[in-house]
């Protein structure tokens, strides 16, 4: 039986990137219609919401409050567009809130001890190298990346409730160490040039490299991967990697930016990325998914918390509202898996 151009375009791979409209004519069904918004509801909601806010808010168009919605979720959005690699790649990553605390509480130490310079450069790395640690468990122990992640958050905050000794590290009036954090270029913060950068490398990375192509093979069939000659290991343990070191990054900005390294930084944080991974319409089943969906999942995320707090909405009915869309995005990856 021939298909219709619109399911020819639906099955064209994994990677969502074409870009098209919903097709009409014969070919068109329920289930067309289903994957049509799986694939650009996000972009829908997040249009909707946009301008819904526009219209109830006069103070939510201006140029200092959208920068500020994207300064200050920056580095949830790091977390969020690496942790979609991982998600790709078939695994979960309940570490990152714990990655980031032990990356923070690091610079912050050395930051303290007058090793500004060196704290800030270092904190990306020490998430790198927890990444791989959590890669090299996962793969060599066979364990699966939920259980693995899970009880490594428990070990990395420990370390982090180590470093600090269970108490506060101030920074306040270290102006060498707030620079990444608070510094500005053109009247705009260097984090959201920053995140610009991420969002760009992991795109081209995910995209436009084998390794990338990698990433959606061993999420999307390991075995045919494995056959195809892809080292699903090496893969697995890079996405973990790069997981880390978006962690690390995050971290590290954000306590040059409150000028205070605890070891409570960063608790739920795992859960917000994966909550806007999913929102985002990436796959929880592996092998589908874009950067850009998690960053947008971010940013839906981030309008409905800021459009709320200026309606002075009770905070109940935003809880309400992201749990249900969640749900719904969830039901409808579930529903594509079943069929």
């Amino acid at each position: 039986m021939k298909k219709s151009p619109w399911r020819v375009w639906r099955d064209r791979g994994q990677t969502e990137e074409a870009v098209g409209s919903a097709p009409s004519g014969a070919g068109f069904d329920t289930q067309d219609l289903l994957e049509w918004i799986r694939r650009y509801g996000v972009l829908i909601l997040f249009a909707a919401l946009f301008v819904t806010l526009i219209f109830a808010s006069d103070s939510f168009l201006s140029f200092r409050n959208l920068l500020n919605i994207l300064n200050q979720n920056a580095p949830l959005a790091m977390i969020a567009m690496a942790g979609t690699l991982v998600i790709i790649s078939g695994g979960f990553d309940l570490s990152t809130g714990s990655i980031f605390c032990v990356s923070a509480v690091a610079a912050a130490w050395m930051g303290d001890a007058g090793y500004e310079v060196v704290g800030l450069l270092l904190a990306p790395f020490v998430g790198l190298a927890l990444g791989l640690l959590n890669g090299l468990i996962i793969t060599g122990l066979n364990v699966h990346s939920f259980l693995a992640t899970l009880a490594t958050s428990l070990v990395y905050r420990g370390m982090a409730i180590l470093i600090t000794g269970g108490s506060l590290i101030s920074l306040f009036g270290n102006d060498t160490f707030a620079v990444l954090g608070r510094g500005r270029f053109l009247d705009i913060n260097y984090v959201v040039f920053i995140l610009l950068v991420v969002f760009a490398l992991l795109t081209f990375f995910l995209n436009r490299t084998v390794a990338g192509r990698h990433i959606y093979a061993v999420g999307g069939n390991p075995m045919a991967a494995t056959l195809s000659g892809v080292r699903n290991s090496r893969i697995q343990v890079m996405a973990f990697m790069l997981s880390g070191l978006a962690a690390g990054l995050a971290g590290v900005i954000t306590v040059s930016r409150v000028g205070t390294g605890s070891a409570q930084m960063g608790l739920g944080m795992e859960l917000q990325a994966i909550a806007a991974i999913i929102l985002g319409g990436t796959s929880i089943y592996g092998g589908e998914g874009a950067v850009w969906r998690s960053f947008i999942g971010v940013m839906l995320l981030a309008l409905i918390n800021n459009g709320f707090n200026i309606l002075s909405v009770n905070p109940f009915f935003k809880d309400l509202t992201t749990g249900a869309i969640i749900v719904f995005a969830v039901a409808l990856s579930a529903g594509k898996k079943r069929r």
